[in-house]
């Protein structure tokens, strides 16, 4: 594991700032997710073509449904603040452990996720996801050459 600083492998710092602004969403939306569920809930509702569903719900099913929310929002969260720490940390460095870190945790979440969305019907939500996975996938592909020089 190469844990040292390397100059010659800094990424840019326009694309740095970028995967912040990125990070900042994902935190932000799954924060938003736990202090405002009920517009987040509607907003996703509009966005997936199911408010009848989730406005036809009973109060304990609504209940469960925006314990459920919270519970992935704190998630996203959580997955936000470790994304934001190796932006902050590894990949700034230049690491290249900062930057396989970012790119396996996106395709972990990217694949089950939109296969799942998909699988159930709801391909608008693999289209938010395609969205997302595109505001971190501009930067990761812009800086690969700087964390994996070609080999002479």
């Amino acid at each position: 594991m190469n844990t040292q600083k390397n100059q010659s492998n800094m990424p840019s710092p326009f694309w740095w700032k970028w995967l912040i602004a990125a990070t900042i969403l994902v935190l932000a939306f799954g924060l938003a997710m736990v202090v405002i569920p009920e517009p987040i809930s509607q907003l996703f509702a509009l966005i997936l073509s199911s408010s009848q569903i989730v406005n036809s719900l009973g109060e304990s099913a609504k209940a469960y449904h925006l314990l459920f929310q919270g519970v992935l929002g704190a998630t996203m969260f959580g997955w936000g603040m470790a994304l934001l720490v190796t932006v902050l940390t590894l990949f700034r460095r230049g690491i290249q452990e900062g930057w396989t870190i970012l790119s396996i945790s996106l395709i972990a979440w990217f694949i089950p996720d939109t296969t799942f969305s998909l699988w159930s019907g709801y391909w608008q939500n693999g289209i938010l996801n395609v969205i997302l996975l595109t505001l971190f996938a501009i930067p990761l592909a812009a800086t690969y050459r700087t964390f994996f020089p070609k080999q002479p």
